[in-house]
């Protein structure tokens, strides 16, 4: 799969433009001048959200994950140590691209019901509480995908844009288009990229 490279999320008050390739962001406000995209470009309108000034609530402790059957924490180990091998080896420009084609690999197969997507996303997110290093939404997401790759399912992983303050969040998304084990806040997101690209015209 061929990675588009520049996706610009306008919202009414500011934009972001995201280069997939490499992971450089850039914002822009509404005071500096149109951005200058290249051919073949993605613009994606954000609706924005009401200004809150930074003081959405978050929870200060971390709720306990539920168990999962056993085959899941055992298909987990080898999906983080890939995930966060790719993450490791390589141009450090080129991760991002990297972690997207990981966690479309499986983009062809059947979709994951709800309870398989729970278990990948919470195995995963189990496993790699022992990683010594940076484990974000992107990395998570994306083992979690490759997780429900090897169990012959496809996950349907979203990349995504939130405003107030800008925010890039990458999870895993139901059939229905639901988060799977997200917070709240996640329905602020306005997804950008999924397993089929960007997602105008998909």
């Amino acid at each position: 799969m061929t990675t588009p490279r520049i996706v610009a999320v306008v919202a009414p008050y500011g934009s972001i433009v995201i280069d997939y390739r490499t992971g450089r962001v850039q914002l822009r406000s509404t005071a500096t001048a149109a951005p200058k995209l290249p051919s073949g470009s993605v613009v994606v309108h954000h609706p924005g959200t009401a200004l809150s000034w930074g003081t959405n609530e978050v929870p200060t402790v971390l709720a306990p994950l539920p168990e999962v059957p056993l085959r899941w924490y055992l298909g987990a180990v080898p999906a983080v140590m890939v995930t966060a091998l790719a993450a490791a080896v390589g141009p450090r420009r080129g991760r991002f691209a990297r972690m997207i084609r990981l966690a479309s690999y499986g983009r062809a197969l059947p979709p994951a019901d709800r309870t398989q997507a729970e278990h990948a996303v919470r195995a995963v997110r189990r496993m790699s509480s022992v990683i010594p290093a940076r484990w974000a939404c992107l990395e998570q997401s994306t083992a979690a995908s490759l997780l429900l790759s090897a169990a012959g399912r496809r996950a349907e992983w979203r990349h995504g844009v939130a405003a107030d303050p800008w925010r890039l969040h990458a999870w895993i998304a139901d059939r229905a288009g639901q988060p799977v084990d997200e917070p709240a806040d996640t329905a602020l997101c306005t997804p950008t990229y999924t397993p089929d690209g960007p997602v105008p015209g998909h």
